[in-house]
């Protein structure tokens, strides 16, 4: 029986009562219409990267898209007149640095920094991740969907899905407030993604947009560089800092098929050498759901409340009023949570000793232990900085 287990880079959460893996559009929109017509829980997963789910037995339906095509409707080359727009198609069950590592073969710019972050095509629209001076959103033309309230399919423009940091219109249906579940939409948004579009452009370079980034590369923060070249930089940028899943996932027969062969055999050279090591010295630091908690985005007020040498970045508050953006890892830091805390020297879960925006399972943690570690490190922040983090996974049976 496959468990959340099986299936978070995080490894917890309980046995699953019915696990789905379509592989055609129809079938995914079979199975969620069977589990909704039911009544039953729906837990529609991706790459379960950003999922933290009690150990209790999950009794509904999970779903795992299978398919994972990537096609190319425009020509790939550049066309006459200038236009340089090139529209990649790609499945929701899409492995998303699959899909990177197309687009750049491909000679595409406009997803290169988004390099190595796990998960799925499908995933990477709800929560908008970003990196390294992109978002997904920038690239996005218009997402396929499945809609559970009318029961039909629609196509969302990039528009439509009110995109902002870290969230769009796909991951507010399935709350009620930042954090809070909703009662109807939880864990899977109303609009369930079947195929991302996304409008790139074919040129072989790309804007190096972040500072962290362009120092790796020894050049300045907007200059170009060819995207093969940004890519390799931001694998080494997150390996760094232990924010690149662990490749011996994908080893587990319940991952089985959900990455490319080499991209996997790619990566599992880079981080362990071969497969014999990676099945027998796990790299701990990558047991993670990746970043926990996301930067806040503080009002003026609030954010003159901070110690002056906290980062601050200018942002956008959800009123849609200027605010200003610090770093949750600062804040963790210098609350006395630092690389590698634990709540118990003996605890299985704690900080990475790399990053300490990663709660890590360190060997046999359980749900409850990263639940607690959260917890300790959430309030502990709040009690020294008047500041209450938000977790980003989807966190699924637990009260944090």
């Amino acid at each position: 029986m496959t468990s959340f287990a099986d299936i978070t880079t995080i490894g917890v959460g309980g046995h699953i009562a019915r696990f789905i893996e379509p592989t055609s559009r129809v079938g995914v929109i079979e199975a969620v219409e069977e589990a909704d017509g039911r009544g039953v829980p729906l837990c529609v997963v991706g790459g379960g990267s950003n999922m933290l789910v009690s150990d209790a037995p999950f009794d509904g339906v999970v779903v795992r898209d299978a398919r994972r095509a990537i096609t190319v409707p425009d020509e790939a080359a550049p066309v006459e007149g200038g236009d340089r727009t090139v529209h990649v198609n790609a499945e929701a069950g899409c492995n998303w640095d699959d899909f990177v590592a197309f687009t750049v073969g491909l000679g595409l710019e406009g997803v290169e920094g988004l390099s190595g972050i796990p998960g799925t095509v499908g995933a990477s629209v709800v929560q908008n991740i970003g990196a390294y001076g992109q978002e997904v959103a920038s690239g996005v033309e218009s997402v396929e969907v499945w809609d559970r309230l009318e029961k039909r399919t629609a196509e969302l423009s990039a528009a439509d899905l009110a995109f902002g940091y870290r969230t769009s219109a796909l991951k507010t249906s399935m709350y009620a407030a930042p954090a809070v579940p909703s009662d109807r939409f939880f864990p899977t948004p109303r609009y369930v993604v079947l195929s991302v579009t996304f409008a790139l452009r074919h040129s072989p370079t790309g804007v190096v947009g972040y500072g962290q980034l362009a120092k790796a590369l020894g050049v300045g923060v907007g200059e170009r560089m060819a995207t093969g070249a940004i890519r390799d930089a931001v694998l080494r940028v997150r390996a760094a800092k232990g924010m690149l899943e662990d490749a011996a996932r994908y080893l587990n027969p319940a991952m089985a098929g959900t990455k490319r062969d080499d991209q996997m055999r790619a990566a599992l050279r880079a981080q362990y050498g071969d497969a014999e090591r990676a099945a027998t010295r796990p790299d701990r630091d990558r047991h993670s759901c990746g970043s926990f908690f996301m930067n806040p985005v503080l009002t003026d007020h609030e954010a003159a409340r901070l110690p002056q040498d906290a980062p601050r970045f200018d942002a956008v508050l959800p009123d849609g009023t200027p605010g200003v953006k610090t770093s949750a890892a600062w804040l963790i830091d210098h609350a006395g949570f630092h690389k590698g805390f634990r709540t118990a020297p003996d605890a299985a879960a704690g900080l990475s000793t790399l990053h300490t925006l990663a709660l890590t399972n360190r060997g046999g943690a359980s749900a409850d232990d990263v639940a607690a570690l959260a917890r300790t490190v959430r309030d502990g922040v709040q009690a020294a900085f008047g500041v209450r983090l938000l977790p980003e996974p989807v966190v699924v049976g637990l009260a944090l």
